[in-house]
């Protein structure tokens, strides 16, 4: 279709983007190695890392990955929250020649093996707190190198304190034992004695596995390429401009890096672009300490905060909030779930800044479309697509549809990835005859291009802006020998958007509710685990006998009203 939305560009933002510039996110990474060498790039705790630092380290630590025998575009998952050894493992891997697995941290056994299983991955680093869950799952897996990092890694003689801290008086790092598992800073020392190899990668190299969720239930890896990331960084660095060079003149960037690296959108809108932009990132380990991240903030400047509606309403109801200096605010991004009206009201009230809502998913590096960095008022939409981005609202049979209908969101564009990690079925379901893909999501597009999303074609859940698919959670309950049947929905919830709400009909009549939520906190990551139960006698079925979900979101909406 004509890209009639390019009238609503902001001045200075391209039509397209050229991501050939770079033949790989590496080469983007190291110009600004170089061109920022003095410059901070993270903050954590107090304690900073320099683009020079982050350079040396990531070579020592990618020469020591080589000498491991790993062959080139072996998988290396990082398991670790928001501390300095994440962008240097990050960088490390990709130096190297090898693919990042992203993983989250806070995984169960049962669903870390899947993912290390389904990726080949052959080595991993993993923050110290965590190491327990690889402890009981390695041996099922092909990972033969383990590097272990611990809180204090990288903070001097404040890193002391703090590991005495998070092992002795919190009591945050559970034993465990990996033979042959090597400490981050010994692997560092290791490496700088070491020769590293640069090899030479191309943009169809594969840069990262970024794990998402099956309509099977089955977690799948978006396979994310060297030039899909790069695109998305560039894409994201020009519609940001008008902003980051509107006054107040900033001397550097500085991004509040809350949403978790591992997660594709703090890795693309935080990490990489602000190494981009020579910015530095504000790392934020534990953003649920809600008066902790507060004395963070008061600590600096900010100028950009990418968050999730649940982030941006938590902090606004910390009493201190309102006391902090938000003068250099220059943007603030919402994406990962909808953001609500009140709270982007009230977040401009505070700060001075609207939320730009934007929108995108873990196959498209993320982001598709957004509204304007430099908007001054909400709108409820997701905005328009970023440069080089088609969007295509389409019905089931893939016919395009006029302005004003609704249909399912389509999106083509550079930052859209290959496929899924061996999974060619998968992918076929999600692409186009003409190379669009399918995001799942039902929406509208009005005249001028902004997009409106309605509904959602899956059944997926959105639970603080990371998927939840009911199949993985049913298969879950179902294993409980006193289930005999179970469906799994989404319904509203105040604080994360949505919650997961379970129905069941018993097995066992004296199955209570509690022990079905207590089952799945052993097997599930905790925005999984369902918050509500409701017991029922039988399930509402189609003909054939498939459990109908959407009855059931119906009834509970008929409640609602």
């Amino acid at each position: 279709m004509e890209r009639i939305w390019l009238k609503q560009y902001p001045p200075g933002v391209p039509a397209d983007i050229e991501p050939t510039q770079y033949s790989s996110l590496v080469d983007l990474l190291e110009e600004s190695f170089s061109k920022f060498a003095d410059r901070k790039a993270f903050i954590c705790m107090d304690k900073s890392i320099s683009y020079r630092d982050l350079d040396q380290m990531s070579v020592a630590l990618a020469a020591y990955l080589q000498g491991r025998g790993l062959q080139r575009g072996a998988r290396v998952a990082l398991m670790m929250p928001n501390v300095l050894q994440y962008p240097v493992a990050t960088a490390a891997v990709l130096r190297a020649g090898f693919a990042v697995v992203n993983v989250n941290p806070l995984y169960t056994p049962r669903e870390l093996e899947h993912q290390l299983k389904d990726s080949g991955a052959e080595a991993i680093i993993v923050l110290e707190n965590f190491a327990h869950t690889v402890e009981q799952v390695i041996a099922k897996t092909q990972v033969k190198h383990v590097i272990v990092a611990s809180m204090g890694d990288l903070l001097g003689f404040k890193g002391v304190i703090v590991n005495l801290v998070v092992r002795r008086v919190k009591k945050m790092v559970p034993a465990w034992s990996l033979p042959g598992a090597v400490s981050f800073n010994d692997a560092l020392s290791a490496g700088r004695g070491a020769t590293f190899n640069k090899p030479k990668l191309s943009p169809g190299d594969v840069a990262f596995l970024q794990y998402t969720g099956g309509t099977t239930g089955v977690s799948k890896g978006a396979t994310l390429l060297h030039r899909n990331i790069v695109a998305n960084v560039l894409q994201n660095d020009a519609w940001l401009q008008p902003a980051i060079v509107a006054p107040p003149h900033v001397d550097q960037l500085m991004i509040v890096c809350a949403l978790p690296l591992y997660h594709i959108f703090a890795l693309t809108a935080c990490y990489l672009l602000a190494v981009r932009a020579g910015g530095c990132n504000l790392l934020i380990p534990n953003p649920r300490d809600i008066a902790g991240f507060v004395k963070e903030l008061a600590k600096y400047q900010v100028n950009s905060f990418p968050a999730v509606n649940t982030l941006y309403n938590g902090l606004m109801h910390h009493p201190d909030f309102k006391k902090l200096d938000f003068s250099k605010l220059k943007i603030s991004n919402g994406g990962g779930m909808a953001v609500q009206r009140p709270v982007a009201e009230q977040w401009k009230e505070v700060t001075g800044c609207f939320i730009a809502e934007g929108y995108g998913l873990s196959e498209t590096s993320p982001t598709l479309t957004c509204n304007p960095a430099t908007t001054t008022e909400f709108s409820g939409s997701i905005g328009i697509p970023v440069p080089s981005t088609w969007i295509s609202i389409r019905d089931d049979d893939g016919n395009e549809l006029p302005l004003g209908q609704p249909g399912e969101i389509c999106a083509k564009g550079p930052q859209v990835m290959s496929g899924y990690w061996n999974r060619p079925d998968e992918t076929a379901k999600v692409m186009t005859a003409d190379g669009y893909f399918r995001t799942g999501d039902i929406g509208v597009m009005d005249e001028t291009g902004y997009t409106k999303i309605v509904d959602r074609k899956k059944d997926m859940i959105l639970v603080s802006g990371f998927n939840v698919y009911p199949n993985e959670i049913e298969e879950v309950i179902a294993s409980h020998p006193g289930v005999l049947e179970c469906a799994v929905i989404g319904i509203p919830d105040s604080k994360s958007g949505e919650a997961v709400k379970a129905f069941l009909v018993k097995k066992d009549p004296n199955l209570t509710a509690e022990a079905v939520i207590k089952f799945c906190q052993e097997q599930l990551t905790g925005y999984k685990v369902p918050k509500q139960i409701e017991f029922r006698t039988d399930l509402p079925k189609t003909n054939v006998g498939k459990i109908l979900r959407r009855q059931l979101r119906d009834e509970k909406k008929a409640e609602a009203a």
